[in-house]
């Protein structure tokens, strides 16, 4: 073998274990080739591209639609590379609920993620055979001490990287199927971190967005709070703190909090290092408490509220992005209208909003009283229509103001994200700029899905 692709489907924490996987194959000597995704190419070899004698599919499935989607890319991979030999890693494979049988031949399915660096060495090295996949679970048990996946040094093909601090969930809330798939919470020691870290901003990386599964629960042996020797976890405000100390390491963002996570500690630390960006994204999922029971949440809405006020009040016009899940069984006029109600009190400056759809192996794909499929379609219409005013309030607020951006494409129109991660549009002005720099931006102009901004000469 000399040559592979990654196809990466799903969350921040899939992307950065892509990203580990080709460290891996890069150092057992292959190259990679044909970055695109596979359900972009029209032919085997569109525009020249060389195809891959190894495939790696990094799957998804917290959705119906995630596992279809991977499903496809695995049928897609043979039908493109039929010579190659594909491995089959992620959320799907390891969770055994009918999604995935019969994936034909050539293909590794990866059922321990434990299992995956040493059985990619077995596949590299001609150790195991193509058309007996199966012998890479008996095997599992010569593996405990083969290599583990690698910390990064580098996280090609973007400009911000993605570092995981944190893994596993128990929390069982009733729509997700992420326990089942991710059940062990572990996390990576502060000395890991802090070195991946410094190797990242080395390779020229100028933003690091911290994550994980259950980012909130770094440092503790499991998600739920109760649990916790004190209700109280201040390990990621410390880590975050020591992070903030790297040199040339210009931003650091934290990906998905509850609540919950953000404690007058971790306030504190994003109030005195002016790296950490002013943006938090918190699950909110739903305003009515009814509901949120329901989904077994470890908060109710005034806690939300609460919390919410607390950010306002001890950081500057932060940015705060929310998740929503509209039309969870049960889910009434009234209770909706409560969701409504806290997004305009709040005034969040972003709201990812997901139609609920019912996943197997998960208590909420049998709960009665489900919600009118027309019904759930005008909430999300009413939510998105109210997402855009709300972030064009937030974003007014800066008009006339100097933001820092950093450059995420050097084709077309440049554009980077501002600070509060709203993106930024920068008119021509002078020498194009190129990927990857921080600008000084002066914010001149409201656009439908960000600012419009004019260079003002300083690179930061």
């Amino acid at each position: 073998m000399k040559t592979f692709s990654i196809n990466t489907l799903g969350c921040k924490v899939n992307q950065y274990e892509s990203q580990q996987i080709r460290e891996l194959l890069e150092r057992l000597g292959l190259t990679q080739v044909d970055p695109a995704p596979i359900e972009h190419r029209l032919t085997p070899n569109r525009c020249g591209t060389k195809k891959p004698d190894f495939v790696v599919i990094n799957t998804c499935c917290v959705t119906h639609t995630a596992s279809a989607k991977s499903r496809q890319n695995i049928r897609k991979a043979q039908k493109i590379s039929p010579d190659a030999v594909i491995v089959v890693s992620g959320c799907l494979p390891a969770v055994q609920i009918g999604e995935l049988s019969n994936p034909g031949e050539n293909v590794h399915l990866i059922n321990h993620r434990d299992n995956l660096a040493a059985a990619l060495v077995q596949i590299v090295n001609g150790k195991t055979a193509a058309s007996d996949p199966q012998s890479l679970q008996s095997r599992k048990n010569e593996w405990a001490n083969q290599p583990k996946l690698p910390q990064l040094t580098a996280f090609k093909g973007r400009t911000r990287a993605f570092l995981k601090i944190q893994d596993g969930c128990d929390g069982y809330c009733s729509y997700c199927i992420v326990p089942k798939t991710r059940p062990f919470v572990h996390s990576k020691p502060s000395e890991a971190v802090l070195e991946e870290a410094k190797a990242l901003v080395e390779a020229g990386h100028k933003e690091i967005v911290v994550t994980g599964i259950s980012l909130g629960a770094y440092g503790q042996k499991s998600v739920r709070r109760k649990n916790w020797p004190s209700p109280q976890n201040d390990k990621l405000a410390a880590l975050l703190d020591k992070m903030a100390q790297i040199p040339n390491l210009s931003r650091i963002r934290v990906s998905s909090l509850e609540p919950a996570d953000v404690t007058p500690r971790l306030l504190d630390t994003f109030s005195k290092n002016r790296n950490i960006m002013p943006h938090l994204h918190l699950s909110l999922q739903s305003g009515s408490n009814a509901v949120l029971k329901r989904m077994g949440r470890q908060y109710e809405a005034d806690e939300f509220r609460d919390k919410v006020e607390s950010i306002k009040s001890r950081l500057d016009r932060p940015a705060i992005t929310i998740d929503i899940i509209v039309g969870f069984p049960g889910e009434t006029d009234a209770d909706f209208e409560q969701t409504v109600n806290l997004a305009k009190d709040a005034g969040f400056a972003k709201m990812h909003i997901f139609s609920f759809s019912p996943r197997k192996g998960t208590p909420a794909a049998s709960m009665q009283d489900t919600v009118d499929t027309k019904v759930i379609k005008q909430r999300v219409r009413i939510l998105r229509d109210l997402d855009i005013e709300l972030a064009c309030k937030f974003r007014r607020q800066f008009l006339g103001e100097t933001a820092t951006v950093l450059t995420e494409n050097s084709n077309q129109q440049p554009c980077g994200r501002s600070e509060r991660y709203f993106m930024v549009y920068l008119e021509k002005s002078g020498k194009k700029p190129e990927k990857n720099e921080l600008l000084r931006v002066k914010l001149v102009q409201n656009a439908e899905n960000g600012l419009i901004g004019t260079p003002d000469g300083q690179i930061v």
